[in-house]
């Protein structure tokens, strides 16, 4: 069974009420966490087919084809834990 470890590279930024977080995507899952993402969203907008903005439950961002993704506004580690499992798991 997969992990957040399995999709995840790193988190950059601070979680906080007007904080956005970066999360990087492995290389190598890249493609599939992606995948899983725009499965389980809605988009809201894509741009040039290379980002894609998008909401999930009461959380918007964006999503890049790169392997990175920027949540606004999530609270803390723990509520972005919870929002990345339901998005990927």
């Amino acid at each position: 069974m997969p992990t957040l470890e399995d999709y995840v590279a790193r988190v950059e930024g601070t979680c906080g009420a007007e904080k956005d977080v970066i999360v990087f995507f492995k290389y190598e899952k890249k493609d599939e966490a992606i995948a899983n993402v725009l499965k389980r969203a809605k988009t809201v907008n894509k741009i040039a087919g290379i980002i894609f903005e998008l909401t999930y439950e009461n959380f918007s961002f964006r999503l890049y084809t790169s392997g990175k993704a920027i949540f606004r506004s999530v609270k803390n580690r723990e509520e972005l834990n919870t929002l990345l499992g339901k998005l990927l798991l």
